[in-house]
């Protein structure tokens, strides 16, 4: 068995939409909660910490060092499990530091992390540099990649996909937000070690499609590997759809808006404006496209984010 800390509160429930599918006239449509995951408002990042962290621990690291952007829902995470066990936590956040923290930065704040913030010299260069310091300075570090996206955080998504097999929910589609690959590739990976059948569709946030396949791909072999299946998969296995990329990373369009007050106004779920904000907007578009057939039935799996509605940036832009 992989080492894990059991902290999420697992299993997350998978709940009808009703209304929403009535209001689109598509599918029948469901949603698995992982915005309850229960650390720090939720988020699929809690699920690839619990192997993260007892990674961690069996290396006799002392601090987490991670980076993400300006609201990173990963960063708030690892900040908040850093608190809970015991660990030192150094964030490297893209840019610089604006003039009040709102949102997830706050949170990060409030769980006592350092933040570093790369400014021009770039996010990748710095998180380098402060875990070099970090080392030199006898500060144990355990470095978490971008999202937590390496073979034992994305082990996290294959157990999510088996978990969802023993509540019996087996849909003809799986949609989420994916960008840097690693619950996509845990959600491949589960799904060819425990008999899923359905489609597994990343919307993607920020990357072209060929960079995710080949991506997402690469570490679902290294995740399969890890959890004991010899399983290889190319590029043209993976799913990803990144019709929906509008302004970029973090902006927020015409399609996350409509997403968020059709979430709220439907089934009172709240979406971010960043992750599920665009993966909701492309499942909608889809729907309205006629993608799926009406009777399909399609799980939208909430990977969290709602923090970032009280950013200062999104606030004014939700409230038109």
């Amino acid at each position: 068995m992989i080492p894990r800390i059991r902290f999420a509160h697992l299993p997350t429930l998978v709940e009808a939409m009703p209304r929403l599918s009535a209001a689109l006239g598509g599918p029948q449509l469901l949603v698995k909660r992982d915005d309850q995951t229960g650390l720090a408002f939720g988020g699929n990042k809690t699920r690839k910490l619990e192997f993260l962290l007892a990674e961690a621990q069996a290396q006799s690291a002392r601090t987490l060092i991670t980076a993400g952007a300006v609201q990173s829902n990963h960063c708030r995470q690892t900040a908040a499990a850093a608190a809970r066990f015991g660990f030192e936590c150094l964030l490297v956040l893209t840019g610089e530091e604006p003039t009040s923290p709102s949102g997830n930065m706050l949170l990060d704040r409030l769980f006592g992390a350092q933040i570093v913030w790369a400014g021009e010299a770039g996010r990748e260069g710095t998180l380098q540099q402060v875990f070099r310091h970090a080392q030199e300075a006898g500060q144990r570090p355990y470095l978490i990649p971008y999202g937590g996206s390496s073979p034992s955080g994305a082990a996290a998504y294959a157990y999510a996909l088996q978990e969802l097999i023993e509540q019996g929910v087996r849909p003809d589609w799986i949609i989420f937000a994916t960008s840097s690959g690693g619950t996509q590739a845990g959600l491949v990976a589960g799904a060819r070690c425990f008999g899923f059948q359905g489609h597994i569709l990343g919307i993607s946030i920020d990357e072209p499609a060929p960079v995710l396949r080949e991506r997402v791909a690469e570490l679902a072999r290294r995740t399969a590997d890890l959890i004991g299946e010899n399983a290889s998969f190319s590029a043209d296995d993976i799913l990803v759809n990144a019709d929906y990329l509008g302004g970029g990373y973090g902006v927020m369009g015409s399609g996350e808006q409509e997403a968020l007050h059709l979430f709220a106004r439907q089934e009172g779920l709240l979406l971010d404006p960043v992750y599920t904000g665009r993966a909701a907007a492309g499942l909608i578009d889809l729907v309205r496209q006629g993608f799926f057939s009406p009777n399909e039935m399609v799980l939208f799996w909430h990977t969290g984010g709602g923090p970032a509605l009280f950013a200062d940036r999104y606030r004014e832009m939700l409230l038109r």
